[in-house]
């Protein structure tokens, strides 16, 4: 307390910053959890921060070649990578999952929430067990990953949380019909901001919103379907999953220390319109 009449100021410290910008964006001695992490999206940013430095937790649900991919990150850039089966919609396997990721590597800095599913039909016509499978992972899930994260980031006194949200928390796309899938997703968005104000003194959160991607999840959408997003979006494309490694490496890293509560929309203009 200052003495009397003299104002204590409530500013925090700032953080420690390197001056090379190169410097910022590594992240050698963190550890990293994504969740579907066998997945396009998840698996390319997998590549990403183990490539900047990063130890990878590479959680998946049903994947056949999750310990193949973690070999191969393993392989390409000299880190520790680990794969762990994990149902996001269950919160006992969440936090044990968690737990285990912290005994193998002795913490945890970055948790990614980017495991989801697809709606296949409109708010009328979905099926309610369908429904709930989806706000199940897409949205529960997250919660669940963000829950025990931060318990672990509010007791280490730092982390970083990002999560996948999409385009489609944005906007209603067509020509399909998901209502769960776009309420799910405008629900991490707000989920990321309120948290984000909640965990200012010990964590930054964040997500990343995709637009179209061309990954296992849109393969089998029909040709006039994928046309018709083509002549939405202003780029005329969906994208390459790597396009999305750059924004993910920038929120893990300290090159984002003053970036929280944001949401970074990639989405080739489509919400632009």
């Amino acid at each position: 307390m200052g003495s009397i009449g003299t104002p204590v100021s409530k500013r925090w410290q700032n953080p420690a910053l390197q001056d090379s910008v190169f410097k910022m964006f590594d992240m050698h001695g963190k550890v990293t959890i994504i969740t579907g992490g066998s997945g396009g999206i998840g698996y390319e940013v997998a590549r990403a921060l183990a490539e900047a430095g990063s130890d990878i937790a590479l959680w998946y649900h049903k994947s056949s070649n999750a310990q193949k991919l973690a070999a191969s990150i393993e392989k390409d850039f000299a880190v520790k990578c680990k794969v762990y089966q994990c149902d996001v919609a269950d919160y006992d396997q969440v936090s044990s999952a968690v737990q285990a990721v912290v005994n193998d590597f002795n913490r945890l800095d970055v948790m990614i929430a980017n495991a989801g599913i697809p709606s296949k039909a409109g708010g009328l016509d979905d099926r309610l067990e369908d429904w709930r499978r989806v706000v199940d992972i897409d949205f529960s899930g997250a919660y669940y990953c963000a829950r025990v994260a931060g318990e672990i980031f509010r007791r280490q006194g730092s982390g970083n949380l990002i999560f996948t949200a999409s385009m489609s928390g944005h906007a209603a796309n067509v020509p399909q019909q998901q209502a769960c899938y776009n309420a799910c997703k405008a629900g991490v968005i707000h989920l990321a901001k309120s948290l984000a104000v909640e965990w200012a003194g010990f964590a930054r959160v964040n997500c990343v919103s995709p637009g179209y991607i061309d990954t296992a999840i849109s393969a089998d959408c029909p040709f006039e379907m994928k046309e018709a997003w083509y002549d939405l979006t202003p780029m005329k494309r969906d994208a390459d999953p790597r396009e999305l490694k750059g924004v993910y490496l920038y929120l893990a890293s300290d090159a984002s220390t003053y970036t929280t509560g944001a949401d970074i929309v990639v989405d080739g203009g489509y919400t632009c319109r």
